[in-house]
């Protein structure tokens, strides 16, 4: 993947203005029932779950839409709303006429700039104060101020119709759905065929605001012309005006598909006619999305669509994206795909085919590589991203590997780990193990068992780890430690190694802290007073850790060489617990620490000698004194 960050990096949760999803299949079902002369007044829905691409739909229905208007005797007026963003005070129901006569008002002084709008516009403003007076007083009733406002029967008389006699006959929003099938026919509107109301979020808001905003539309549902088209998840609708009719001492068997349907789904679908679902992305639209989502940041609009109209193509034909890179001559895509085929297999499974999701995860991606370069982490976009997929969405398998972290096995675990998922050894420091391991089964949820190859005690790895080891790159050669520590870092979870006792953990993290205050608060006394037993308990530990922790290892080295220098007899035991670590893993400045300490180690220093294939590693061990050949 690639591992420069353009500008920020991430993408906008705003829908994009290029369809990535295919979605434009759906768009076109509901434009054309939009536009059926059959179907006047229309409501209908689209269904998806939150990140489904609801919004997305409703754009391109939208920009579909604009493309019908065919000058001013074929005019289509789009109204677009999202009523999770009204103000509740001022009543869901009120905005949203308010809303469509605005949109209506505007449409007449557009169609009629040189005549003028005529009567209609009368009709629509006298609508528009009805719903303003209405609004005003339900603001004023929730804030307290309705003391200010017109009592109800002056309100009445404001809005009132003349009558022949003198007298006004009020008209509240009970007429008001005959006034405005009225303006709606009207001559001034009938270069308009359809105004097309495009509701998003509406799943979104709480229960009044779902039941004002259907009682709203409710209005317009005996109006010619009249269009809703309503982007929510049809469940969570159902659940909010479930809340304001519920149905007590009834209960519904969830197998008789063609029963009796409870109060919440009758009055849903009376208002909704019909609902077009939109499907979640399969697994080769999740692969061709997560293409398409990188090129989004470093190519031009036109170069995307050729890319976009591709993938659609190949989604017709039943294809594959094998040759996607070579849709625009001179641009190499071949790190996207590569990205995209790695992760698409889990993203897929993991994600439920969730556009936003997948999104999400991508940004989430984006600003923990971020944060690790800004730390100074130096790890490889691929190895950041695999790690990602892991503390994502392998939460069990994530708190795993931090436990390993934790106990100073990491390395030997993920060694045994991808050996177990079939990755081949390549740490010289390690003795294979050529005894045969039988093969998973296949779609079982067994449990995988290695030895780690350095001696850590045999693991058991269980399905989405193994799926998990298998992805590339392989991570056992890698210095994790500091990545999974600024990981568990924005969990919160604190990492201790359990098997090391807790009288000894407090002298264990000052050794090992990166300050040198923290360093020297352990006093030569404080490891004088341990006993070797804990002395040995704790060199062990520190050489677990120097192994993991290649990033840490001068600071392991030389609370060991304290150690030994308090207690000679844990020579012996820190030269075996020291040569687990690689000689290829070693800083110069880690060899130079053992200068005054050569004799004591000479064992670990040897081995490390002999198997370094690093010139200058090896050069500088045998530089050390009593080492030269």
């Amino acid at each position: 993947m690639p591992t420069d960050v353009h500008r920020s990096g991430l993408w906008s949760d705003e829908p994009h203005n290029v369809d990535l999803l295919a979605f434009s299949a759906v768009a076109a079902t509901v434009i054309d029932a939009v536009l059926d002369e059959t179907l006047d007044p229309l409501a209908i829905g689209v269904s998806g779950s939150w990140g489904s691409g609801k919004t997305t739909v409703l754009k391109l229905i939208e920009s579909g839409l604009k493309e019908r208007n065919l000058g001013p005797d074929k005019q289509i007026l789009i109204v677009s709303t999202d009523p999770w963003r009204y103000d509740p005070a001022a009543g869901a129901k009120e905005t949203l006429i308010g809303e469509i006569l605005a949109a209506v008002i505007g449409k007449l002084h557009e169609l009629h700039t040189e005549t003028g709008p005529g009567v209609a516009l009368d009709q629509a403003k006298k609508l528009v104060k009805r719903v303003n007076w209405a609004k005003a007083l339900k603001l004023g009733a929730t804030s307290g101020v309705a003391m200010q406002l017109p009592n109800p029967e002056d309100l009445l008389g404001l809005v009132a119709e003349p009558s022949g006699d003198g007298a006004g006959t009020p008209r509240g929003l009970d007429q008001f759905r005959t006034e405005f099938g009225t303006l709606m026919a009207s001559k001034d509107l009938s270069g308009v065929e359809r105004v097309v109301v495009l509701v998003d979020d509406l799943d979104r808001c709480l229960q009044d605001t779902v039941i004002e905003t259907l009682e709203a539309i409710r209005l317009f549902l005996a109006v010619p012309k009249m269009a809703f088209v309503i982007a929510a998840d049809e469940d969570r609708v159902a659940d909010a005006i479930r809340g304001r009719f519920p149905e007590p001492g009834r209960t519904l068997d969830p197998a008789d598909e063609f029963g009796p349907e409870e109060p919440a789904s009758l009055y849903l679908h009376k208002i909704v006619q019909t609902t077009v679902p939109i499907p979640a992305l399969s697994r080769f639209d999740t692969e061709a999305y997560l293409v398409l989502l990188q090129l989004s940041h470093s190519i031009e609009r036109e170069e995307l669509d050729f890319y976009t109209r591709h993938c659609d193509e190949q989604r017709r034909a039943g294809g594959n994206l094998d040759d996607l890179g070579t849709v625009v001559k001179g641009r190499n895509i071949t790190t996207e795909m590569a990205f995209a085929a790695r992760l698409t297999p889990i993203l897929y499974e993991k994600l439920r085919g969730n556009p936003r999701r997948i999104k999400r995860f991508l940004n989430d991606l984006r600003v923990r590589q971020s944060v690790a370069v800004h730390r100074g982490i130096t790890l490889d976009g691929d190895v950041v991203a695999k790690l990602m997929v892991l503390e994502k969405l392998i939460k069990g398998g994530f708190t795993k590997v931090l436990d390993w972290l934790a106990k100073g096995e990491l390395r030997d675990q993920i060694r045994a780990l991808e050996k177990a998922a079939g990755r081949a050894i390549s740490d010289p420091a390690a003795q294979p193990d050529t005894s045969a391991e039988p093969a998973p089964q296949r779609g079982s949820k067994k449990r995988a068992t290695a030895t780690a190859p350095a001696g850590a005690p045999a693991a058991e790895f269980d399905d989405d780890l193994l799926r998990w080891a298998k992805l590339p790159p392989a991570l056992a050669n890698n210095d994790l430690a500091p990545y999974l520590y600024l990981a568990a870092s924005f969990t919160g979870k604190p990492l201790f190694d359990t098997g090391l006792p807790s009288r000894l953990r407090d002298l264990a993290a000052n050794l090992l802290s990166r300050s040198r205050t923290e360093q020297k608060s352990v006093t030569d006394e404080d490891l004088d007073a341990l006993g070797v037993a804990d002395a040995t308990l704790l060199v062990d530990y520190l050489a677990r850790v120097g192994r993991d922790q290649p990033s840490n290892q001068l600071t392991v080295v030389s609370a060991i060489l304290r150690l030994v220098a308090r207690h000679p007899q844990l020579a012996s035991p820190a030269n075996e617990a020291l040569m687990t670590v690689p000689a290829d893993d070693l800083k110069p400045s880690t060899i130079v620490a053992f200068e005054k300490d050569a004799g004591t180690f000479a064992p670990l220093l040897r081995q490390w000698r002999d198997t370094a294939t690093n010139t200058q590693v090896k050069r500088a061990l045998t530089l050390l004194p009593g080492l030269a050949e």
